[in-house]
C-alpha cells in the first residue's frame, strides 16, 4: 500500500466513504462524465489511490456512460456504476437508464446534485448555474425507472448507501438504481463516531421453483402433443441456454426466440424453429414461456383456445410493466435456468412420447435454415440485403465475437455457435445503444472481437463523435458497422404497416423519414484516427470485414465500415 492509500475503515470524507463502499461491493469501474459537483470525488480518488477505488473512465456523453455499463454487464454478469452531473447530466443518462432497466440490467446510477446550502458549508453555493440546476425532486428524472433511489443526506452514509444500492440492483429481479449526491455530505468530514465500515450485505440468493408448480408444468409438458418454448434472452454467463438446449434435445421440445434481446439457441439446433413465433405459436398445446417480457403480439397472434400457458422467471409477470395482459395458467417464481432444470428433472419420471414429432421439427429446422441462407445469397448486390451483410458478419465471426445490434443485423440470417452472441437493443428502444455497449463489452475482454451493427440513424443517435473519442482514448478497437440506407426505415414500416393503402405510402415522398443528404459518417470516425472504408456493393464486404479485422487484431486499432443497404419491409 502506498502512502496515499488508507485502509477502507478510514475514509475521512463522504466522498472518499462512498468510493471505498463502491469498490469493496465489486464495482470496479465508474464510467463518467464530470461536472462543478465533482471535486471532492476528484479529490477523493487521488487521496485513496486506484487499488482502493473503481477505475475511473472520462466517457464525454452520458448516455453512452450508461451503455458502456450495459454492454461490460452483458459479456461479464458483473454491475458497473456510471456518474454524471447533477439534473442536466443525469436527463442526458434517463435514455440508458430506461435501456438498462427494460433488459435488467443491474447499473449502480450516480449523480450530483447542486448544493443544497447557499452558505456556511463546506460545498455551499459558488456559481449562478448552482442555482439553475436546483430542483424540487431531481430523483423524480429516473424514480420509475429505478429500483432504488436515495439522496446522500450525512458523510457517513457513503459506504452504506453504496452498499444497499450494489445489492439491491443484483437482487432478482435486477435493474438499475439511482443515488443522488449533495456537495455537502460528499465534503463533509465523517464524525469520529461514526468511522466503522458498513456491514457487508449479499446478493439476493438465486429463487428456486416451488416444487407443485414444477410437477405441474411438468406433467403438461410431458403430455402435450406440440409442446413449445419460448425464450427470449438468456444470462450472461449461459446457463439458461445450457438447460433449454438439454430440456429440447432430451424431449424433443422446439424452441423459437420472438423479438429476441439476447440470442440463446445455436442457429444449427435440430429444435430450433427461428425467430417468428406466429406459426409454432398456432399449433401449440402447451406453451412454456422463459423470461419473456414480450413472448408474443396479442394483436396479431396468440395462442389457441385451449392452449396451456406457463410462464416461467424471477418476475413471470414483469411487475414494472403497467398493462401486459398475456395469459397464464401457471406462473413459476424462480431463477430461470434453475426452473427450467427443475422441469426436465420432473419430466424424466414421466412417460414423454418424443419420438414421434423429433424428426418433423429435425426437418423443419433445416428447411428453416435453407430458406434464409437462399433469402441472404438473394442480397449479394447494390445496394446489398440486411440478410447478406448478416450472413458476412457471422462467417467473418469467430466462436468468441459478440454483435450489438441496433437496427442491425438479421439473426436468421446468421450461422450463431452458442449462446449471447448477438445482443440486440432493449425492447425500450432507446436509441445510440449498440456502439456505446460494444465498448463496454470491448472494456471487459480487450481479446474479444466486439461488433456495433447499427443503422444510419442510430448511429447518429450514439453521439459517435464522443463513442469514437472514447475508443481511441481507452484503446477498445471495437468494428462499428453503419447501415446506411438514407431512412428511418423502421419508422417507414410502421407507416406501411398501418396505413397499407394510405396517403403516405403512395406519396413520392413520405414525410418524417428522410436521412438525406447524409453527413459523411466515415470522416467522423476518421477524425478519431479509426481505419474506415465505404462498400457499395455486397460481393466486396467480406473482403472488406476480413481487413477491418486485421486491422483490429494487428493495429489495436478501431474500424468502421459503412455499407449501402437496400430498403427492407423486413428489417
Amino acid at each position: 500500500m502506498t502512502s496515499n492509500q488508507r485502509e477502507i475503515s478510514a475514509a475521512k470524507t463522504g466522498a472518499e466513504s462512498l468510493l471505498l463502499g463502491l469498490k469493496r461491493n465489486g464495482i470496479d469501474y465508474i464510467f463518467a462524465n464530470s461536472g462543478t459537483d465533482f471535486p471532492p470525488i476528484i479529490e477523493a480518488f487521488v487521496a485513496l489511490g486506484e487499488d482502493l477505488t473503481p477505475r475511473p473512465v472520462t466517457v464525454p456523453h452520458e448516455t453512452a456512460s450508461v451503455a458502456m455499463a450495459h454492454g461490460y454487464y452483458l459479456v461479464t454478469g458483473k454491475p458497473q456504476a456510471t456518474m454524471v452531473h447533477v439534473n442536466v447530466g443525469l436527463a442526458n443518462s434517463v435514455m440508458g437508464v430506461i435501456n438498462a432497466a427494460s433488459d435488467n440490467i443491474p447499473v449502480v446510477v450516480l449523480s450530483g446534485r447542486t448544493p443544497i446550502t447557499e452558505s456556511g458549508r463546506q460545498g455551499s453555493r459558488v456559481t449562478p448555474i448552482q442555482y439553475g440546476q436546483e430542483m424540487y425532486n431531481q430523483s423524480s428524472l429516473v424514480s420509475d425507472i429505478t429500483k432504488f433511489n436515495y439522496e446522500m443526506r450525512y458523510a457517513e452514509q457513503g459506504e452504506l448507501l453504496a452498499t444497499r444500492a450494489t445489492r439491491l440492483a443484483g437482487s432478482e429481479p435486477r435493474g438499475p438504481v439511482y443515488i443522488s449526491l449533495p456537495r455537502e455530505p460528499l465534503m463533509d468530514t465523517i464524525p469520529a463516531s461514526a468511522t466503522a465500515a458498513a456491514p457487508a450485505q449479499s446478493v439476493s440468493s438465486p429463487a428456486y421453483p416451488d416444487p407443485e408448480a414444477v410437477a405441474a408444468a411438468a406433467a403438461w409438458l410431458a403430455g402435450a402433443a406440440a409442446p413449445l418454448i419460448i425464450c427470449q434472452r438468456g444470462d450472461p454467463h449461459g446457463r439458461l441456454a445450457t438447460e433449454i438446449v438439454q430440456l429440447a434435445d432430451e424431449f424433443a421440445v422446439p424452441v423459437v426466440e420472438p423479438f429476441t434481446i439476447r440470442n440463446v439457441m445455436p442457429s444449427d439446433h435440430p429444435m430450433f424453429l427461428g425467430y417468428d413465433v406466429k406459426a409454432p405459436l398456432a399449433e401449440a398445446d402447451v406453451v412454456l414461456v422463459v423470461d419473456s417480457a414480450v413472448p408474443w403480439m396479442e394483436s396479431l397472434h396468440r395462442p389457441r383456445e385451449g392452449t396451456r400457458i406457463i410462464h416461467l422467471g424471477s418476475d413471470p409477470h414483469f411487475q414494472r410493466m403497467p398493462i401486459r395482459s398475456y395469459r397464464s395458467d401457471l406462473a413459476i417464481v424462480s431463477d430461470p435456468a434453475a426452473g427450467v432444470a427443475s422441469i426436465s428433472a420432473a419430466m424424466r419420471a414421466l412417460a414423454v412420447n418424443a419420438d414421434g414429432r423429433r424428426d418433423e421439427f429435425v426437418a423443419r429446422a433445416v428447411q428453416r435454415r435453407e430458406r434464409a441462407e437462399a433469402l441472404s445469397a438473394q442480397g449479394c448486390a447494390s445496394p446489398m440485403t440486411t440478410e447478406w451483410m448478416s450472413r458476412c458478419i457471422a462467417d467473418a465471426m469467430d466462436d468468441r465475437a459478440v454483435v450489438f445490434s441496433e437496427l442491425g443485423v438479421a439473426p436468421d440470417a446468421m450461422r450463431l455457435c452458442g449462446p449471447n452472441r448477438v445482443f440486440t437493443v432493449p425492447h425500450s428502444g432507446g436509441l445510440g445503444w449498440g456502439v456505446p455497449a460494444a465498448l463496454g463489452a470491448q472494456l471487459a475482454d480487450r481479446e474479444r472481437l466486439c461488433i456495433a451493427c447499427v443503422g444510419d440513424g442510430s448511429y447518429m443517435f450514439a453521439n459517435p463523435v464522443a463513442c469514437h473519442q472514447i475508443a481511441e482514448a481507452l484503446e477498445l478497437p471495437i468494428l462499428t458497422i453503419i447501415k446506411n440506407n438514407g431512412i428511418w426505415n423502421a419508422v417507414r414500416r410502421s407507416v406501411v404497416s398501418s396505413y397499407p393503402n394510405g396517403a403516405a405510402v403512395r406519396a413520392n415522398r413520405m414525410p418524417l423519414i428522410d436521412l438525406e443528404p447524409a453527413p459523411d459518417y466515415l470522416q467522423i470516425a476518421s477524425a478519431s484516427r479509426a481505419y474506415v472504408e465505404r462498400i457499395e456493393h455486397g460481393r466486396d464486404l467480406p473482403a472488406a470485414l476480413e481487413r477491418a479485422i486485421g486491422v483490429i487484431r494487428s493495429e489495436r486499432r478501431q474500424a468502421v465500415l459503412e455499407l449501402r443497404i437496400a430498403v427492407s419491409d423486413r428489417q
